[in-house]
């Protein structure tokens, strides 16, 4: 996973840098092949904004989060990416067969 952490109208300190990191470890888990996110700090008038574009292989998951505090923004902006995640990962398997459907080449 590659990551690339950018802020507007704000400073990306290294502790956020590393918060954001760790945070988005959870999210490589889910996803076996290699991706890139793109999180964009901000603030927005008093609110702190996170917002992260996901780029698995064939798909681009986007999602942002609002709160008070820049590590909650984060939190919770992890956490709707780790959803996604799971929920893009359930839909590349077969349920019915037991067998992924990015390795298999035969639907039928």
């Amino acid at each position: 996973m590659q990551i690339e952490i950018s802020g507007h109208q704000i400073d990306v300190t290294p502790a956020l840098n590393e918060y954001v990191r760790t945070k988005l470890e959870r999210v490589d888990r889910h996803l076996e092949q290699p991706f890139t996110v793109r999180v964009i700090l901000s603030l927005d008038g008093i609110r702190h904004k996170a917002e992260a574009t996901l780029s698995p292989p064939g798909k681009t998951l986007y999602a942002d989060a609002v709160d008070d505090d820049m590590y909650a923004a984060i939190d919770l902006l992890a956490d709707k990416l780790d959803r996604m995640a799971i929920k893009h990962k359930d839909k590349l398997t077969d349920h019915h067969r037991g067998e992924n459907l990015s390795r298999s080449g035969n639907l039928g």
